[in-house]
């Protein structure tokens, strides 16, 4: 036990702050797995509102609504098996939204639409936070960044 003005403080493994769940491990499974349930509100939400729509307004609410991964970039201790699971949400959802069938190949689908591999997505955010850190100037935000 750690001891602050004579409080006894407490560890916990895994603690609730602003919608992310922070764990003494740095694994970020359960915020993926967060991130997963999330992606299938929304897209849900989105199909029973906007099913009639045209593919150019579903395609600006998918933008829109489901693709705002927060925290996307500071993923790095994960297991493969949860984030896959994630990569097919994210192809499960397309489908859905824009109404192909289960065996439609996953890259003609997004060269037809255009919308980003759900690789491509985890990459441009990891880029835009390494350039975003490096260009701040501030020398603990880049030595965070780069153990993170």
């Amino acid at each position: 036990m750690l001891h602050a003005w004579w409080v006894k403080l407490k560890f916990v493994e895994q603690f609730h702050h602003l919608g992310h769940i922070l764990s003494n491990s740095l694994n970020v499974d359960d915020n993926i797995k967060r991130e997963i349930q999330n992606l299938y509100i929304r897209m849900n939400t989105v199909i029973s509102r906007f099913r009639r729509c045209s593919t150019r307004v579903k395609r600006v609410l998918f933008k829109s609504y489901c693709l705002c991964f927060y925290d996307i970039a500071l993923w790095k201790h994960y297991s493969v098996t949860v984030l896959s699971k994630f990569k097919s949400c994210y192809h499960k959802c397309i489908k859905k939204l824009f109404g192909f069938s289960r065996p439609d190949i996953m890259s003609g689908i997004l060269m037809q639409l255009p919308l980003p591999s759900f690789d491509a997505i985890i990459h441009n955010s990891r880029i835009s936070r390494e350039s975003h850190s490096s260009l701040s100037g501030n020398t603990v935000t880049v030595l965070l960044c780069s153990f993170f």
